[in-house]
Parts: structure tokens; sequence; C-alpha cells
């Protein structure tokens, strides 16, 4: 039993349950129901025969038979009708559960974790129709197949009435095909890796495909015969592996025929002799042919690939949850935040590495930022600007060391009440299709200072605050990218005029031109000049405004200090800030000359 409950099917089972219990039941007693009908319509049949062979009255054996006949051809689309709803039911509670797994957790390390990468894909697109059918379909063919199932069986011990050999020969001949043909296979083969991996590389070609994001690139590049190349080897290996988990073999074939074919042959045998002699009736003869008959449904009923499909990625939800519980787990302190950091923010021997990315991006790590200045990060790619930004947001904790605010540790602080004094705008920040005023201020805010905020990022005249900002609603726009990243920042920027204290900019200007950015970044520290800023920037012309610049390289300062500071120390700022000025002087000299004219 303790097997049979790790098993796919009977976890789907349960969750059928969880979803909608009466819907589930229904589900289930209409499954019994026409899986016995078979079963009922022999005996009635027989019974209506006997009937007339013994010239008794008609009218009860026919109506029994009208009644089956008439269930047999009701009951299936009322099952296929209670089918789909309790589909619908149970996708909607796996999904539910799907995004509360994802959306509970403090942290994020769940969200970046490889190892329930092939999960998550399979319970987030597992009923959009790409790797099978959705839900609400799928359940009438796993109703089809455990009919069958249960009307063999019945058909069985109607026959048993006849002789104790006759259903168990049948039945075991019947049951020989799955394993000889390999349907049980269907159950792992095809929810293998190697099968989830090639799913998910058909997926992402099919969506660089079909998604507004890479259309330039592709065009641009002539990558659009790549694309469709690749989706079409991804797909056919796909099926291919599909196929070879659910393939009849030949040899397999001409036994399942010869073992089926035997076993037919001495039953209805022993039943033909049986009725010549006379010894039964033939009433009786109709019922145990018809059961006999009816047996060979075990042959094609069963576990079949529909349920397969529904099984895998209700156990895959429902094995995420404490996975991810676990992996974006974080211990929230007690203490309160009110007017933090009032004094510094210190980063003391602080060593952190991702969970499954092996080498530490910090290690030893110190850095103490006073309250109420700004900062700038500098440095290479992979040098852990990124990851400062996410242990102060405490989307993670060090491995090692600690992040002091004030002198407190920032594990002992409550984390919602730390977030409320923090806000960030991130490279990938977020689009949503909402009206003006909710990107602006999602937790709500007064107009007026969504008003200030939108005018100190440069947006004052970007739309109405009732706009919505996505195509395809009445009256709505779409923006581009630099007017995008004006909104994120009049988001961080309306934070601020509700309480942040700590302003975390990456890369938050880099969609705009220069001259935008430079007049953007004064904006900002001017409305940020009692909070603690620290910019994560690769714009030279930017991060020179900031009160300190902090050089990082293999996780750890090599240079700290003002920008005269550190060009005067002729080091690694000084040798980045001269290559990229020489990059853009050109450009600098256009902005001089407009800037003269002006």
């Amino acid at each position: 039993m303790g097997r049979l409950r790790t098993r796919n099917e009977w976890i789907f089972a349960g969750v059928l349950f969880k979803a909608d219990a009466a819907l589930a039941t229904a589900w289930w007693a209409l499954l019994i129901l026409r899986g016995l009908l078979p079963a009922l319509f022999a005996l009635a049949m027989g019974a209506l025969i006997g009937a007339v062979e013994r010239h008794e009255p008609l009218i009860t054996p026919l109506a029994i038979v009208g009644l089956i006949f008439v269930l047999l051809q009701v009951l299936t689309p009322i099952h296929q009708a209670t089918g789909a709803n309790l589909g619908s039911r149970t996708s909607a509670w796996l999904y539910d559960r799907l995004t509360a797994a994802c959306v509970a957790p403090p942290g994020m390390g769940h969200l970046e974790n490889p190892a329930l990468t092939s999960d998550l894909t399979m319970a987030r697109d597992f009923d959009l129709g790409i790797t099978g059918p959705p839900m609400s379909i799928s359940m009438d063919f796993i109703a089809g197949g455990l009919v069958e199932m249960v009307g063999g069986l019945a058909s069985a011990v109607v026959l048993a009435a006849y002789s104790w050999w006759a259903p168990l020969l049948l039945v075991l001949a019947w049951l020989a095909t799955h394993w000889l043909l390999r349907e049980s296979a269907v159950w792992k083969d095809r929810n293998t890796e190697e099968v989830r991996e090639a799913q998910r590389h058909a997926d992402y070609t099919y969506r660089l495909a079909v998604e507004a994001p890479a259309a330039k690139e592709l065009r641009l590049f002539g990558l659009s015969d790549w694309v469709i190349e690749r989706f079409r080897q991804r797909r056919r290996q796909l099926f291919d592996l599909r196929w070879e988990a659910t393939r009849l073999r030949e040899r397999p074939v001409i036994w399942s025929l010869l073992l089926v074919l035997a076993a037919n042959v001495a039953v209805f045998w022993s039943l033909g002799a049986a009725g010549a002699d006379g010894a039964l009736p033939l009433g009786r003869l109709v019922t145990f042919a018809s059961a006999a008959v009816s047996t060979s449904m075990i042959a094609f009923g069963g576990l079949s690939w529909a349920l397969d499909g529904a099984a895998a990625p209700a156990a895959a939800v429902l094995r995420l949850q404490p996975a991810m519980k676990l992996a974006g787990a974080l211990v929230s302190g007690t203490k309160t935040t009110s007017g933090m950091p009032a004094r510094e923010i210190r980063f003391r021997n602080v060593t952190f590495a991702y969970p499954t990315g092996g080498q530490s991006v910090l290690a030893g790590f110190d850095l103490t930022i006073p309250a109420g200045s700004s900062l700038a990060i500098v440095g290479q790619n992979g040098a852990g600007k990124t990851t400062l930004a996410k242990l102060l947001c405490r989307l993670y904790d060090p491995q090692e060391g600690a992040i002091e605010v004030d002198g407190i540790d920032l594990r002992t602080l409550d984390i919602d009440d730390w977030r409320s004094r923090v806000t960030a705008v991130f490279q990938d920040f977020i689009r949503f299709e909402l009206p003006l005023r909710d990107n602006v201020a999602p937790a709500g805010a007064p107009d007026r200072h969504i008003q200030a905020s939108l005018a100190d990022a440069g947006a004052r005249d970007l739309a109405t605050l009732d706009t919505i900002l996505a195509r395809g609603y009445p009256d709505s726009t779409d923006l581009s990218g630099g007017q995008w990243q004006r909104v994120a920042l009049a988001r961080a920027l309306c934070a601020v005029r509700s309480g942040a204290g700590l302003v975390l900019l990456d890369e938050p200007t880099a969609q705009l031109d220069v001259r935008g950015e430079a007049e953007i970044f004064d904006r900002i520290l001017a409305a940020t000049r009692r909070a603690t800023t620290i910019l994560i920037s690769h714009r030279f012309s930017t991060v020179r405004h900031a009160d300190r610049i902090c050089v990082l390289e293999h996780g750890k300062v090599i240079e700290l200090g003002t920008h005269e500071e550190l060009m005067a120390a002729d080091g690694r700022y000084r040798t980045m800030f001269n290559l990229q000025a020489s990059r853009f002087g050109e450009d600098a000299e256009q902005e001089a000359g407009l800037d003269a004219l002006e």
C-alpha cells in the first residue's frame, strides 16, 4: 500500500476529491455504473431469451433490457459533462496550489533552483494543450479506459457463474496483453527526464516564434528558418520518444494474439459443447457468451496515456509545494524597522552562493553604507552587483556573515516590515497590464504622490492615471521601453513618498539616452535625498553623481571612494571610466555642442 500511494495515479485520484468532492463522487459513481452495464445487459438479454424459451411474459425482461440500453446511451454524455467539469475544477485547484507554492515563500530560491525546473515546467503548462489535452478533455479518455476495465472485470464475474476457470483464463490472457504490448511502459517512459527535456526545448523554441520579444532579432539575423527547423526537430524528437514508449512491438503482438486466441477458443468451445449437450439453456448460454465477449474490454481499459498525462503534473504540483516551501524559506525576525536605516547599512564578512551555483558570488564581503547617502556600484558582469540588491531585499540570506542595519542583523527584523522600508527598480522590472495609477502604486497611494513621482521620473504627460498600459483594452495604450522604465522609476519614487528609506536601482536607466539618463538621475537623487540610495549601473556618466562609488570584482570591494578620489587613484575605476569615455567621446562632443547651441 505504501508503494501504491506513491504512484502518480493514486495521487491523482486523491486530488480529484480535494478539488471537488461532490463532482468526484458523481464521476466515480457514473464510471462504475457504466462499467457494470455491459455485464447487466448480458444478464438481462439472457433472462429475456430464457423467458421466450419458457413462454413466460416478456414485459418485465423487455423493460429491464430497454432500461439498461437507454442507460448505456444516456450515461455516456452525462459522464462526459461531469468529467469535463471535474477536470476544469481539478486544473483550477492545481493551479491555485502551484500559484501559492510559487508566491508564498518569502525568498525566491525556489524559483531559481534548476532542480525544480522540470516539475515547475510540467506543472505550469499541463493544461495549456502543449504536453497533452487539457484536463477537461483528458477526463473523458481516462473515464473510457477505466470503464472498459471495470466492464471487463464485471463480465468476468458473471462468467464465473458458468465455471471458475473460464473467467480466470480470459482475464489472464487479456491482462497479459498489457505487459506484452508494453502498455505499462506508458506510465514511466512518457515521463522520463529525456522526454521532459525535449518538451522544454520544443516549448522554448515555440515561444521564440510566437511571442513578440524575439521577433526583431529573428528577422534581423535571418533566424526564422532556424527557429522553424529547430522546433520541428525538437517536436519530432518528442514524438519519437513518446512513440517509442507506446508503440506496439511486433513479437509481443504475435504472442498476444496466440494467447488471446487460445483462451477464447477454450472458453467458447466449452460453452458451445455445453449448449449442444443441453446442459446449458439458451438464455444462460447467451449470457455467458456475451460476458465472455465483454471480458475482452480488459485489454483496452485501465491506466491509459491520458491518465499518465493528467497524473504526472498533479503529482508534480504536490511535490513542488513542500520543495518550494523549503527552497524559498526564510525565517522572519520580530523586530520593527521604523526609521531604518538611520545610521548605516553594513555588510560584515558576507559569503553567499546560490543554492545550485557552486562557486561563491560573494566571499568575505565587507562594505559600509552611511544612511542618507548615495552609493554607486560598478563592476563586470557576474561580480555580484545584483546579488547585493537581492540580499538587501532579503530575497536570500547569506551563508556566512551578516547584513546589519543600524547594528541589527537583518535576519532579526520582520521581513514584511523591512521590505516596506525598501523599494527597488530591477533590470527586469514588472510591467502590469493595469492602469497607470496601479503601475506606479500597486499597493495604493494618494494621486498627488503618484503625479509627483511621475513628474520626478520625467513621465508627467505619459498618460492619464486611468489609462490601461496594455494593448487590447478600450482606451488603452502601450509604452516604449524607455517610457516603461520611467514608470518603474516613478514606482520607486512613490514608495519613497510612502515611507521607504532604502532605494535600490539596478540599471534603472538602461533604456534611456545619455541626456535623459543624467536628467532623470539628478531628479532621483533630489527626490531620495532623505533616503539611502544604491545605484547599480554600467554607465559612468550616471555613477559619478553618487556620493561614493564602489568597484566590485569577484565578490569583493577593490576600490571605494568619490569619483574624484577614484580617478586620482588611477586604478580599475579610472581604466573603466576612460574606456567608456573614449567609446562615447563622439557622442559626448555632440551633446556638448547641442548644449552650447541651447
